[in-house]
């Protein structure tokens, strides 16, 4: 038996931004325009912690790679005493505009370790939604649990 194909926008674990939501992006988005430069920082990043405060931080680059932009903001919202995740946005930056990013796989592992249960926000099929981080890594590396 052949099974049906399911358009991605229809997974139940997808959900509607909400207001929130779009100011998380404001921020990422405000971060990687104020740091944007073309040879070092492309993505800007967006974490909302479960104090309700909202931490961001941009992608590093140097000749050994450097991290990303989501782990840079998850860093600095736990060297404030952060541990808990509620929602977290990655953005592109450049001279177009800031354009939504889903997270790389090594973020999508750091997600699963650290905020399995926090709200991704991504683009899929022309639409942002937000999924489950834990979602968005079937059969992750489990090291922390």
């Amino acid at each position: 038996m052949m099974g049906r194909a399911v358009s991605r926008v229809e997974h139940p674990g997808f959900q509607e931004l909400d207001e929130q939501d779009r100011e998380l992006i404001a921020l990422a988005s405000a971060a990687i325009r104020q740091a944007w430069r073309t040879d070092r920082h492309s993505v800007g990043a967006a974490v909302l912690a479960g104090s309700g405060k909202a931490y961001t931080g941009v992608n590093v680059e140097s000749c050994a790679y450097g991290p990303c932009a989501e782990p840079v903001a998850i860093g600095a919202a736990a060297a404030h005493g952060e541990t808990e995740f509620l929602r977290i946005v990655a953005v592109r930056g450049g001279e177009t505009g800031p354009s939504i990013l889903a997270p790389c796989g090594n973020c999508r592992q750091l997600l699963a370790d650290y905020a399995p249960e926090a709200a991704v926000i991504l683009e899929e099929g022309g639409r942002l939604l937000k999924v489950r981080a834990g979602d968005l890594l079937p059969f992750a590396y489990r090291y922390f649990r």
